[in-house]
């Protein structure tokens, strides 16, 4: 038998309210064999730079098929809705630069459009909820074989928004980076190259001396968790191969008060 489609869905919506649900029943109205895997809803609201960087780690775990992504707060702007083709599917969301970096991170987009069509979206009563009225519908067309140029008007797909996302220096011996994602256990991931540390003749074992803020803490390169002591926050390569500040059994985050930086 034949697999059945399959969206991977991303929002800021959370799980208080029915907006998952409904964009649920929307594509499996339009689509009944549809498998959709939630990836996550708990984007912070608005912010579209931790909606993109989570899809960018998660888009090569993905199964072929449809990802959309709905973290929008320009709804109802001139913002375009976009769905644009890759290798082996498709994305569907704004253009605000939620999509860019996973699209990149699937080899680039092909074919693009805006999505216009009035047969494959919902009457909307207001302005505010692209993610039922456009995107889900889209998503599901897409995903039940509806030609992407049926969903609307071409772009160039080179023409996306790009992500902001934040690019490391290296100044007087030091690498200056930012804090991308802070996971539930309070692990702060930079976006920090291991190769930028082994670069100023840092190696597993050695000793860094890291400055948040104002203050200046030495801490330890190691290869696993439970390599730290007990509470102890060190530096280790996370499993997306980023530097990340990680204790054993604490939180970094809480520990050191670090907190993501704002695009």
């Amino acid at each position: 038998m034949d697999a059945p489609p399959t969206v991977s869905f991303l929002s800021d919506y959370g799980r208080a309210d029915e907006f998952v649900g409904v964009c649920h029943g929307v594509m499996l109205r339009i689509e009944p064999r549809l498998r959709i895997i939630d990836i996550t809803h708990d984007i912070p609201p608005h912010d579209v730079r931790a909606g993109a960087l989570a899809l960018a780690r998660a888009v090569q775990y993905l199964p072929e098929g449809v990802v959309l992504g709905v973290v929008d707060p320009g709804v109802g702007t001139d913002r375009r809705p976009i769905a644009v083709g890759v290798e082996g599917g498709f994305f569907v969301g704004p253009d605000n630069g939620l999509l860019a970096p996973a699209v990149a991170m699937a080899g680039g987009a092909t074919a693009g459009v805006v999505l216009t069509s009035e047969h494959h979206r919902l009457p909307a009563p207001g302005a505010t909820f692209d993610g039922r009225d456009v995107f889900a519908p889209a998503a599901a067309a897409l995903a039940s074989g509806v030609d992407l140029g049926e969903l609307g008007d071409a772009i160039d797909p080179l023409s996306l928004q790009p992500g902001l996302l934040p690019l490391t220096r290296v100044e007087a011996g030091a690498v200056h980076g930012e804090v991308l994602w802070i996971d539930r256990f309070g692990n702060v991931q930079l976006n920090i190259d291991p190769e930028e540390l082994r670069s100023l003749g840092l190696e597993v074992g050695g000793v860094a001396e890291v400055r948040i803020g104002e203050s200046t803490r030495p801490l330890r390169w190691v290869e696993a968790y439970g390599a730290a002591r007990s509470g102890e926050a060190v530096l280790l390569v996370d499993s997306y191969g980023l530097v990340s500040v990680a204790p054993n059994q604490g939180s970094a985050a809480d520990e050191l008060g670090i907190r993501p930086a704002q695009a």
